[in-house]
């Protein structure tokens, strides 16, 4: 308390702004920016070719952690304040960064990585809700739109960031540079004034069998034998993450103030958006993976262009993402959703026609388009579900939308690895190698795999706009009118 009156209180909507987006972008940069790190990382903690496996977890167990704790920390902040839990966010984010940074071996970076994580996860409800108390309802589309924008330009600079750090400092520095931004961030957040007096209760039993339940059901769809049949892990993980789902609703038919509010998930506006996200999840991802795989093989470029490809497409995202916020205000939720779904799946139908003779300009406007009707989205998607909640569950709210969104990319990168690699098998099952043979014949091997391999990515390409079409049908249950700020499970 010393401490925070030594502090002059920061009461401008602008500068609350200001802070919460830059932990959005400090989460989100750290998201990405380990990927360019991890073959210094095998090398410089002595993890061999063999154990790749293992090394993914240092990814994944980000992930995993992010979309587990945030709807219980989100229902925290409900409870306990968003400012509170902003701070206790960022405290965890940088010490598990610090965590990160002196990992001696795989498995502590890996667990390390999953204590940032919850951080970094309960930092995105704390700013939406946040920024939302201090913003009228009429101005929150914008608000949201650039808190997206702020998101998604974090994710999309990670690699460039940490690629950056490495060749001056190291990877470990990637993450001791986030110490002293946490601290401003702190000192930062400290300032800002309490609007919203806190109060009720945290249903902890609850949340710990949520987050089992998401946990568990995560790690199924993460598993690749999903789609084959050929373990019963990923069955076994989901259904013990229904089992910890149905525990879940018996004990929350108990609780007084319960982490699943009914109210809020009977709302048609919710689901609606929560349908749409987790589609959108689904569709994003095929461009994601798929853009880069393609460069790299197909278009025989370098993993440099593979990257430089997949920021044309990631970076048109934030610009959709404000113009989405400005739309919603004026038109409502609906038309802008309709709308970035239309143009996102253009895109993705765009690219579903390239063959190894795609170039610029068109290569660059199918990305944009793509990339901008992803944008478009994100706000109008938020709003729905914060003018659905209740004033006292908006940080639940807003830890649900990104939620059903993480779902979604885990589904599809499932579908997309076992899917399209059974599909690459049978495409390729009368394409024999030449044992021996000609140049000729081994030129005709290379064009029959080249040519199943682009017909693979096109189908992941229109995998993913028939995700984004489908989209639209929850999509026209949105509100079709600006936001008043009435909630609708009220």
């Amino acid at each position: 308390m010393r401490m925070q009156r030594l502090i002059p209180s920061v009461s401008s909507p602008a500068a609350v702004l200001v802070t919460v987006c830059a932990g959005v972008f400090l989460a989100s940069l750290d998201q990405t920016s380990v990927v360019t790190a991890l073959p210094e990382i095998m090398l410089d903690l002595g993890i061999t070719i063999d154990r790749l496996d293992d090394l993914a977890w240092v990814v994944t167990a980000y992930l995993l952690g992010f979309t587990v704790a945030m709807p219980l920390l989100g229902r925290a902040g409900d409870v306990y304040g968003y400012r509170r839990l902003y701070i206790g966010a960022t405290l965890v984010f940088g010490a598990g960064s610090a965590l990160v940074a002196a990992a001696p071996d795989l498995g502590w970076l890996i667990a390390a990585r999953v204590v940032q994580a919850v951080g970094g996860g309960a930092l995105i409800p704390a700013a939406i809700a946040l920024a939302s108390e201090r913003f009228p309802a009429a101005r929150r589309p914008i608000v949201f739109g650039i808190v997206g924008a702020a998101a998604e330009m974090g994710a999309v600079l990670g690699p460039l960031y940490g690629g950056t750090i490495i060749h001056l400092l190291g990877w470990r520095w990637i993450f001791w540079t986030n110490l002293p931004v946490v601290v401003v961030l702190l000192a930062a957040v400290l300032a800002v004034p309490v609007v919203r007096r806190a109060g009720g209760r945290l249903d902890v039993r609850g949340g710990l069998l949520l987050a089992a339940g998401l946990a568990l059901v995560t790690l199924a769809l993460s598993q690749r034998s999903l789609f084959q049949g050929v373990s019963v892990l990923p069955y076994a993980l989901g259904g013990a993450g229904i089992a910890a789902f149905a525990a879940l609703a018996w004990a929350e038919r108990r609780a007084i103030e319960p982490v699943l509010s009914g109210a809020l998930f009977r709302s048609r506006r919710f689901a609606a958006a929560m349908s749409a996200q987790l589609l959108v999840g689904g569709a994003l991802i095929m461009a994601l993976v798929t853009v880069p795989l393609m460069t790299d093989t197909v278009l025989g470029g370098s993993p440099l262009e593979g990257g430089l490809n997949l920021m044309r497409f990631t970076g048109a995202i934030p610009l959709g993402a404000i113009a989405g916020g400005y739309a919603a205000r004026w038109l409502g939720p609906r038309t802008p959703t309709l709308v970035g779904l239309a143009f996102g799946a253009a895109g993705l139908l765009l690219m579903s026609t390239w063959d190894v003779s795609i170039r610029d300009p068109a290569l660059s406007l199918h990305l944009a388009t793509g990339g901008f009707g992803f944008g478009l989205v994100i706000a109008p998607l938020v709003v729905s579900t914060i003018d659905a909640a209740a004033e006292r569950y908006r940080g639940t709210a807003a830890a649900w939308i990104t939620v059903s969104r993480m779902l979604g990319m885990t589904l599809g990168l499932a579908a997309l690895s076992a899917w399209g690699m059974g599909y690459f098998q049978v495409l390729t099952a009368d394409v024999a190698f030449p044992l021996g043979g000609s140049a000729e014949a081994l030129a005709a091997y290379e064009a029959g795999v080249s040519g199943a391999a682009v017909d693979v990515f096109s189908a992941f390409f229109r995998a993913g706009a028939a995700l984004s079409l489908a989209a639209m049908v929850p999509a026209l249950l949105l509100a079709g009118h600006p936001s008043r700020g009435a909630p609708a499970s009220r």
